[in-house]
């Protein structure tokens, strides 16, 4: 994948759904610091990064945190780590780390499967500064 900056952490979400919409939104007003960069797994980005590794491209009830050079983190750890990046208080919700994989992605799983019902109307408006973070 070209154009990667490896100093970054890329999230990778459904861009069809309002609820992981929702949440990059929060991520983007929150990320004080520049860590993160976005795009939908439907994209061509997002779709060559599950090619990549073998994972599935048809299927999106997954987040992905990736760290080039680095891993790749998914369901409830992505969402651990990304709360670690994010720090302050928000970085107490990746306490729950200690946790493994299958508790938490339990949890993680039947917010997925609800995620449509859970969705917000509104739409992502970034900024000029935030719409430089997402990648199409």
């Amino acid at each position: 994948m070209e154009n990667i900056d490896s100093t970054k952490y890329y999230v990778l979400y459904d861009g069809d759904c309002g609820f992981c919409n929702f949440w990059v939104q929060w991520i983007l007003a929150r990320d004080t610091r520049d860590h993160f960069m976005f795009a939908s797994l439907q994209s061509d980005f997002g779709q060559k990064f599950l090619k990549e590794r073998g994972l599935e491209t048809k299927n999106f009830n997954t987040l992905y945190l990736w760290k080039p050079q680095g891993f790749y983190l998914i369901k409830s750890k992505a969402v651990l780590e990304i709360a670690k990046i994010l720090g302050g208080t928000y970085g107490l919700l990746a306490r729950l780390n200690f946790l493994p994989a299958g508790v938490t992605d339990i949890i993680y799983d039947r917010i997925a499967a609800n995620r449509q019902r859970l969705a917000t109307e509104s739409c992502l408006l970034p900024t000029p500064e935030q719409r430089r973070k997402i990648i199409s």
